[in-house]
């Protein structure tokens, strides 16, 4: 596995307007450095010191010189983000399966995978994890650097710690992700909820109201959420925001692994809905994708499930946006996807449900990363954080660049 240098570690103004002058790049680039200061407010000077660290740390690149609209006035050189340096390395861990991907700066899914994990534990899942990212990278065949590992997972996902605080799959309670994962790969680690993770890849990729304020919903095996203001991502002590897994559901019976009754995760769940799905016989086999399958063909009790979860979605939907108030709420929900009628279903709930919000249709919304939220969420841990601070964060000035 290729690996960097341990990047320099700096703080202090010139690297927040790094940060402010590559997100403006990735967001409206090509572009030039005086159009970069005019939108920022940051002074020329500055966009310039800033335009030229990240150019020698190959997060930028020029391009040939182009002159104003009349062909009057000084040339500029538009900036552009440098695609072909760096790859970011993926890793998402399901009840049931690990994606490995590897993504690039925009937060595009270059290569990934998808292999069950029954019966290994932690050790060995992370084992088979990085030995697939290392063939993904060959397969990938160019010659682009990683320049970190990201982790995201479900449940209480302590990522100052870099511990697995809690989560449904036996074993990984407590385990030390982050160290296990730097010790084989020799890389920088991050981890983190992926409720948590798909707000910062929202921030960055996505919709671009999420910046000022947004609640994420996470709905599959694990069910949590996230919130963030200004497009920072609340974690709260130990990372412990966002556990909605066992909040109570009016009228659910549905029991719980915690030992109670009615909590969402145990009423909303892909895998309650799989066992349902069985029992009316619509599939025959216990995969949620099978049920997927029968949604898309519009089969008629499929669609019904699928309606019944959409409600349920928008009752806890309209909990969170009357707890938070937020400009957007966000659902990562394969069923509101990709089922015909399940967002509308959803907003429908809110309206009825919530005493805040007035306009569900503007303020609901799925994720803009339908198929593909989970290996962008792991690589959207390492991504938010070198967009924030670029000169800290996992590269170095690299030599032979001008």
């Amino acid at each position: 596995m290729v690996r960097t240098q341990p990047a320099p570690r700096r703080a202090g103004r010139s690297g927040a307007s790094a940060g402010t002058v590559l997100r403006t790049v990735l967001e409206r680039g090509p572009i030039a450095r005086s159009t970069i200061a005019r939108v920022t407010g940051l002074s020329p000077a500055t966009v310039t010191t800033a335009s030229a660290q990240l150019v020698e740390r190959g997060l930028l690149r020029e391009l040939p010189e182009i002159s104003g609209p009349t062909g009057l006035g000084r040339p500029h050189v538009p900036v552009d983000l440098d695609e072909s340096r760096y790859v970011v390395y993926g890793i998402h861990l399901a009840m049931t399966h690990v994606t490995t991907a590897l993504l690039d700066l925009r937060g595009r899914v270059l290569a990934r995978s998808r292999d069950p994990h029954f019966g290994l534990g932690p050790a060995e899942i992370l084992r088979d994890a990085v030995t697939t990212l290392e063939g993904l990278a060959a397969e990938h065949g160019d010659m682009s650097v990683p320049i970190g590992v990201g982790f995201a997972a479900g449940g209480w996902i302590d990522s100052e710690s870099g511990v697995v605080r809690d989560h449904p799959i036996p074993g990984w309670n407590g385990y030390p992700v982050r160290a296990d994962l730097e010790h084989r790969t020799g890389l920088d680690v991050r981890m983190d909820s992926h409720a948590r993770a798909l707000i910062d890849a929202e921030v960055l990729f996505g919709e671009p109201r999420v910046r000022e304020s947004v609640v994420q919903l996470f709905v599959g095996n694990v069910v949590d959420a996230a919130f963030a203001t200004g497009g920072v991502v609340h974690h709260g002590p130990r990372a412990a925001a966002g556990a909605v897994a066992h909040v109570p559901v009016e009228h659910s019976v549905e029991k719980c692994a915690c030992g109670r009754t009615g909590c969402v995760q145990a009423t909303l769940s892909d895998r309650v809905l799989v066992r349902r799905a069985m029992q009316l016989g619509i599939i025959e086999r216990p995969i949620f994708r099978d049920l997927l399958d029968a949604g898309r063909r519009r089969q008629p009790a499929a669609l019904a499930l699928f309606a019944e979860r959409a409600h349920g979605v928008g009752v806890v939907a309209a909990r969170l946006l009357d707890l938070f108030n937020p400009e957007v709420l966000i659902v990562c929900d394969q069923g509101v996807s990709h089922i015909p009628g399940s967002l509308d279903a959803v907003r429908r709930a809110v309206a009825d449900a919530s005493a805040t919000c007035d306009d569900p249709s503007n303020s609901v919304l799925s994720t803009s990363f339908p198929g593909r939220a989970l290996p962008v969420s792991a690589g959207a841990v390492i991504l938010a954080e070198l967009y924030r601070t670029p000169l800290a964060s996992f590269v170095r000035p690299l030599a032979g660049i001008s």
